[in-house]
């Protein structure tokens, strides 16, 4: 009788090949995107504020494009479900750069309404960026699973750090073409979505999830089920939600705060710059502490890292680029130690069978806390200034503490 076992040993070794060619794919994807992402950030909520005239609504692009991002993370979610990674992940990129054209479009004829509906789509673009780690994961390894989503996620530096930093020389192409200064950044923004696009399309060979299932990694077929209401799950998503929330409502106001006190698009460019910076750069070394010491320490670490970005933002000089730029890197550790440790909670807790449907459902909640906070950020400095939003948002951080200690009870 023919054994039915698998061959582990030839599953490894296809598994760990495929993993290379899948993760350089996503690498390139992620450097394009973050450029689109960051770029967007940079300006968004200066330009609505120029377009509208008023703070009060600065932080509405932010509240958009997040829920434009919950509306795309959940269809991403179901076309990877059905179809694999590369179509989910690709048709995202493209349906952002498609939003970017018509912030353009938006700037151009004057149109309030048009601009809004334009950050809405451009959301898809932040949903693709944060879906794209799960496939960095599909593949790898249990013991290794949170390095994986931490190479994903430090391709997006390059991009990430470029991309503000061109706000100001792509706003003055932008006006030698008749586009006003404020949009030239989403030149940028619909360019390199669409080449993240075309990248994945034709480099994300083969599909992770797909093999991922073929494989049958790590007989979750026969384990898994126990898993998926395991204590992993709702801590994960919490963890992610919090941090989400905090981190887009201080970040969004940063460069609106800036501005009313006298600093550049420049300025604002560069302290942007640092704050994704640190969202990306330190994931190598989150994701070794995750897979050393777990994802439940690396959580409530991002608690207490997010405290101390608000602290400091609150008490930093209006003046002082160099304290905010300082805040906002903080802010941006904390975001990374949570999107980190919540991921690997949420891709063990997973099988195969549902993960990408499951995932894309976590990231609707992430997006949802997202929109909120960028919402509520400009009500909240329009209402009582900038340092109470800073505290109030780095104190609700800490509600991520006793999600992880019921977590570490009940293992």
């Amino acid at each position: 009788m023919t054994s039915t076992a698998p061959d582990t040993s030839a599953g490894a070794v296809a598994r760990s090949e495929a993993q290379r060619r899948v993760l350089a794919a996503l690498v390139s994807s992620q450097i394009l995107s973050g450029a689109g992402l960051a770029a967007g950030i940079t300006v968004g909520a200066l330009l609505a504020q120029d377009m509208l005239g008023a703070t009060d609504l600065a932080g509405l692009p932010s509240a958009l494009f997040t829920a434009g991002s919950a509306l795309a993370a959940v269809t991403i979610g179901r076309i990877s479900q059905a179809r694999g990674r590369r179509p989910g992940l690709a048709a995202g990129y493209l349906t952002g750069a498609i939003g970017s054209a018509g912030v353009i479009t938006a700037a151009v004829t004057d149109s309030p309404v048009l601009l809004f509906i334009a950050l809405f789509v451009y959301g898809a673009g932040t949903a693709t960026n944060l879906q794209a780690r799960y496939a960095g994961a599909d593949l790898a390894a249990p013991t290794h699973r949170a390095r994986a989503v931490s190479t994903v996620l430090v391709a997006t530096t390059l991009g990430g750090v470029v991309g503000p930093n061109l706000a100001a020389p792509t706003g003055a192409f932008a006006a030698t073409l008749g586009i006003p200064a404020l949009a030239g950044p989403f030149l940028l923004s619909g360019t390199a979505y669409a080449l993240a696009a075309l990248v994945l399309a034709v480099r994300l060979r083969p599909d992770p999830l797909l093999l991922a299932r073929s494989l049958d990694l790590e007989r979750e077929r026969g384990t898994a089920g126990a898993k998926t209401r395991g204590p992993g799950l709702i801590p994960g998503a919490l963890t992610m939600i919090l941090t989400q929330l905090v981190m887009v409502a201080i970040m969004t106001m940063t460069p609106v705060h800036m501005h009313d006190h006298g600093h550049g698009t420049a300025a604002s460019g560069l302290v942007i710059a640092l704050h994704v910076a640190a969202m990306y750069l330190p994931s190598p070394l989150t994701g070794r502490l995750v897979d050393r010491h777990g994802p439940t320490v690396v959580a409530a670490a991002s608690g207490l890292t997010l405290l101390a970005a608000g602290i400091t933002a609150a008490a930093a000089p209006a003046d002082s680029v160099a304290l905010l730029a300082l805040a906002l890197a903080l802010l941006g550790l904390g975001w990374n130690l949570g999107l980190v440790s919540g991921t690997a909670m949420i891709t063990d807790a997973v099988p195969l069978a549902t993960r990408a449907r499951t995932q894309g459902m976590v990231d609707v909640s992430i997006a949802i806390a997202g929109a909120t906070g960028g919402l509520s950020s400009g009500l909240v400095v329009a209402a009582a200034g900038f340092p109470v939003l800073a505290l109030t948002g780095g104190l609700l951080a800490l509600a991520v503490l006793p999600a992880i200690v019921v977590t570490a009870s009940s293992r």
